[in-house]
């Protein structure tokens, strides 16, 4: 995408932070949701890669925060504003939610995909971050990386080719 600038990555279940001499990209998205939260005017965006809607779906351990929604969404704002981005000026890009499977039951519990592209909405609205564009849904994975410089998340979807938002 950006060849010039360094690439920051996301596994699955992780986080970080990009700044304008870097891009951030996470790959796998298939019923996870890629998050990119970003301030313009600081050229600096975070990405979480949201695996579950809800940290109480955690089975006992040790809780990894940026594997869910209503945890690493804040988590990720959080470390954000430490590094220097301004709450009121943050924006959101968001993709991924696939419905991967198929299912002959209509079990919510089985829709992973929709439920996390509604959860991270929902972190968002709490949290007052407009989502200025998204491309969620569907049933093919994705990889996505965000440039900071120019605000454009760009996403490669499994036999649907390259496209910018």
């Amino acid at each position: 995408m950006f060849t010039n600038l360094d690439v920051v990555k996301v596994g699955i279940a992780q986080l970080d932070v990009a700044i304008h001499t870097q891009t951030i990209r996470t790959s796998g998205l298939g019923s996870c949701v890629g998050v990119v939260i970003y301030d313009e005017s600081k050229q600096i965006a975070g990405l979480v890669h949201v695996m579950l809607p809800d940290s109480a779906l955690s089975r006992g351990g040790q809780l990894t925060v940026a594997k869910f929604a209503d945890t690493g969404v804040p988590a990720l704002v959080e470390i954000m504003k430490k590094r220097g981005a301004i709450p009121f000026k943050l924006k959101a890009k968001i993709a991924g939610g696939a419905q991967m499977f198929k299912f002959t039951s209509n079990q919510d519990s089985m829709r992973i995909g929709p439920r996390n592209v509604d959860a991270v909405k929902d972190q968002l609205r709490k949290l007052g971050i407009p989502i200025i564009a998204e491309d969620t849904g569907g049933n093919s994975g994705r990889t996505i990386e965000f440039n900071p410089q120019t605000s454009k998340l760009q996403i490669r979807t499994v036999n649907q080719g390259v496209k910018d938002i």
